[in-house]
């Protein structure tokens, strides 16, 4: 299948685990992108609560037309003004968050990379109904957003 880099699983200590959904003091991710927004919740004043794949969320699969379970990166509840908000987070690179451009001749890469595509946008057109459901937000951070805010 399609990736984007080799895994990284990494161990974080937390320094407030009383904010982590999942009764821990420590996280493991799959990414160095993940790790990074994980000291982020951290550390953030106005995350209340947060976990790292706690969710699940069932989805139609457009390739095989099987209802699989999408476990989105992040929940994040966040208090801001005495108002809370609920955001769904997924961490992806920019280049999977696009159709692939095919060139002259379909690739191995590029009917590899159409397919993770497809079942991303399955993925998160369930999510996105999810969450007008229940009055949440999603959004999907990419190395623009990761690493470009201050």
């Amino acid at each position: 299948m399609y990736r984007y880099c080799m895994p990284y699983k990494t161990k974080i200590l937390l320094s407030n685990p009383h904010k982590y959904m999942g009764g821990t003091t420590h996280v493991y991710t799959k990414s160095l992108w993940e790790r990074k927004f994980c000291k982020y919740l951290d550390e953030t004043a106005t995350v209340k609560k947060w976990g790292y794949e706690k969710i699940k969320i069932p989805y139609l699969s457009p390739i095989d037309k099987k209802v699989h379970t999408y476990f989105p990166d992040f929940i994040i509840l966040t208090e801001e003004n005495g108002k809370e908000q609920v955001f769904i987070i997924e961490v992806k690179p920019v280049k999977q968050t696009k159709s692939p451009e095919k060139k002259k001749k379909a690739t191995k890469t590029y009917m590899e990379a159409k397919i993770q595509y497809l079942v991303n946008e399955a993925k998160w057109n369930a999510t996105k109904v999810l969450c007008e459901k229940n009055n949440w937000k999603f959004k999907i951070l990419t190395e623009k957003t990761l690493f470009n805010a201050n």
